[in-house]
């Protein structure tokens, strides 16, 4: 079975978000719905990141704990480090739950097959599910298992960042036609210049409100502006960057505003 993850600090503050009240209501489990995401391990199932790649590397030895050592390598175009990888080097139980949840999904030999392991995993109270806090949609087969799990539950909804934009664009037709279903183009990827091409939403990393002010972006500090259809937005930078780097000297610039942790 596949491991959902409940609803983290970010995603905890979509229950207070008055427009998605109606995924959340009490339905037809005779209780109130929740808010999960099913995560799989940054960088390894995102095929077009970019800017942000960063992976977590097993070393082969054991720590003092008895867990896998683990690394963190950013890709050779990384400006900006990818935050859940940089989770899945500080919390072994972590990676091992996004590990796990990749290999049970690569091993499944058709949509079918994903669809009904993402199907019988998921929890019966999931009202709003995000794919994903780590991880992308890394092969065309899986995420049309998404789009027929969401076909299986429209009183459900699924919202994903994602860069692996050619598997949207082929399968326009098929997402625009379900309603639970929301997306949101994150530039910083092989496949940006579909953003443009096909008019897609996005979301783009800013260094600052400042930066985001110039652009014209809102910066969505809930997650409601990735889970509600509507414009372009920003994010601020957070997470533990590479020493030295301008995404760390912004971080550290910012004192906590754009983080998402539990204070």
């Amino acid at each position: 079975m596949l491991q959902y993850s409940k609803a983290n600090a970010k995603l905890k503050k979509l229950y207070k978000v008055e427009a998605l009240a109606e995924w959340l209501k009490f339905g037809r489990w005779d209780r109130k719905a929740n808010v999960y995401s099913l995560d799989l391990l940054s960088g390894w199932s995102c095929p077009f990141a970019k800017d942000c790649k960063s992976k977590v590397h097993e070393t082969g030895n054991l720590t003092k704990s008895g867990n896998l050592e683990t690394k963190l390598k950013d890709g050779i175009h990384t400006l900006f480090r990818c935050f859940s990888a940089s989770q899945e080097v500080l919390l072994p139980n972590v990676y091992k739950k996004r590990k796990a949840n990749y290999e049970l999904l690569k091993a499944c030999e058709s949509v079918e097959e994903m669809a009904d392991l993402l199907d019988m995993s998921m929890p019966i109270d999931a009202g709003i599910v995000r794919q994903h806090v780590g991880g992308d949609f890394f092969n065309e087969m899986y995420f049309l298992a998404w789009l027929e799990l969401a076909s299986r539950h429209p009183d459900t909804l699924f919202y994903a960042y994602t860069k692996s934009l050619s598997f949207w664009v082929k399968h326009m037709d098929k997402v625009n036609s379900l309603d639970n279903v929301v997306l949101t183009a994150s530039r910083g990827g092989y496949q940006d210049h579909l953003i443009e091409k096909h008019n897609l939403r996005e979301s783009v990393v800013v260094y600052s409100e400042q930066e985001a002010a110039r652009m014209g972006l809102e910066i969505d500090h809930d997650d409601s502006h990735a889970a509600l259809n509507g414009g372009n937005f920003a994010l601020l930078i957070h997470g533990v960057q590479p020493k030295g780097s301008e995404a760390g000297k912004a971080v550290r610039e910012l004192k906590g505003v754009g983080s998402y942790g539990k204070k």
